[in-house]
């Protein structure tokens, strides 16, 4: 273990490049009340991302784990899901990943400063260095987001740019958490990023093939292709640690299975496949989908409900303008709440536009508490936009409208 202090500039740190101190060093921190950590990792062309580096900071220390010296991180995943309060992260959906895949469980308290960002008024999302620059007035440089982290030794710009990544982290947890608290919002983010970690798992344990392109106006047998392309796909990425969409793009993939072609001459007559995709693999396709072809009905896979979408005219652009100044009254980024089209959807099921399926989540849980009636009340007019400032950044006000509106005959 080696400790920087004689490095130019740089705050004292720990470099762990063993498993014997990778070890020592969780174990010293077992019991701690909160940890921040980044990651650096490299993941052009690969079925997952390459753990380069995971850089680690309490109140009292920081240190740089080399993932490339030490094989197995084990102990540090086991350390922050089992043996420490909050694991303080920005942007986490990778750093969660790592964590989850080696231990198969969450941190006890993931404390994600950009989707608190959201809940307490601030920019959403936002760049690390945005918050930092907003809640210290530290300006960061970000030389190195290029750089190729497999490399070894580590410059001494590379273990600046490292720290810096989580030199703040904890300062920003504390003065975040205590804006969050005093919104009283801390069950709406726990909430949240429950449901975001689980759809991260799910995403994790079960086949994403249904996330692909152009799939509403296909039958079920060609789903059934799909299905079967895709699973393929993602299990020769796997085996050669490869992007499975250098194996097979998505567009090829959803063409080859609208063919419905098992033959491998007539796969082969689809423009730009050979172009795309190794010849190699062609043999492989035809077989997937003689192998789907051969189902029976009762394994084809289920048509995805349909996605509508509404303008509503005049009616959508008010809403959305309302559910804006709604947020900015509440101190909550729009964009976490709900998308314009969310809320344009939800109003057109509620006038009898849209018909079937449920509805978006913008109605669920805390989004209730924010939103609230608004839906309802633009609809029936109980509520007025008026200019309150014309002067001001915000100049728009909702307000409850206190008449009746007039029936069609008066």
């Amino acid at each position: 273990m080696r400790l920087a202090a004689d490095l130019n500039k740089l705050p004292e740190f720990e470099h762990l490049t063993s498993a014997e101190q990778l070890a020592r060093f969780c174990s010293s921190l077992r019991g701690t009340d909160v940890l921040a950590f980044d990651t650096e990792f490299v993941s052009e062309n690969r079925y997952r991302p390459q753990l380069c580096l995971v850089q680690v900071a309490t109140r009292e220390r920081m240190a740089l784990i080399d993932a490339i010296a030490i094989k197995d991180l084990t102990p540090f995943w086991e350390l922050i899901v089992n043996d420490v309060g909050a694991t303080v992260v920005h942007a986490a959906r990778e750093e969660f990943l790592f964590c989850f895949r080696a231990t198969g469980a969450r941190p006890r308290e993931l404390f994600d400063l950009q989707l608190v960002g959201g809940f307490i008024g601030m920019e959403y999302p936002a760049a690390y260095t945005t918050l930092v620059n907003q809640l210290t007035g530290v300006s960061l440089s970000k030389g190195e987001t290029r750089t190729d982290w497999r490399k070894r030794p580590l410059t001494r710009e590379q273990i600046r740019y490292a720290l810096q990544d989580v030199q703040y982290l904890i300062q920003m947890y504390e003065r975040m958490g205590e804006r969050l608290d005093r919104l009283g919002r801390r069950e709406w983010y726990r909430e949240e990023v429950a449901t975001w970690l689980g759809e991260l798992e799910l995403s994790e344990t079960t086949s994403q093939w249904q996330r692909l392109p152009s799939l509403s106006r296909l039958s079920r047998q060609t789903l059934a292709i799909v299905r079967q392309l895709y699973d393929w796909r993602e299990s020769e990425a796997r085996q050669q640690d490869r992007s499975p969409r250098r194996i097979l793009p998505d567009d090829l993939l959803v063409e080859i299975a609208k063919r419905g072609e098992a033959d491998l001459g007539r796969v082969k007559e689809i423009r730009g496949l050979q172009q795309r995709v190794s010849d190699r693999y062609l043999p492989l396709v035809a077989r997937q989908v003689g192998l789907a072809l051969e189902l029976p009905e009762k394994q084809w896979p289920p048509k995805p409900a349909a996605q509508h979408s509404v303008s509503l005219g005049l009616l959508g652009q008010f809403l959305t303008t309302s559910l804006n100044l709604v947020c900015v009254d509440q101190q909550i980024a729009p964009a976490l709440v709900a998308s314009a089209n969310d809320v344009r959807n939800i109003a057109a099921r509620k006038l009898g536009l849209l018909r079937g399926g449920s509805d978006e989540p913008t109605l669920q849980g805390w989004r209730e508490e924010v939103v609230g009636r608004l839906i309802d009340e633009v609809i029936s007019g109980k509520v007025a936009l008026r200019v309150a400032d014309p002067h001001s950044d915000q100049p728009l006000r909702l307000e409850s409208w206190q008449h009746e509106p007039e029936s069609p005959g008066d």
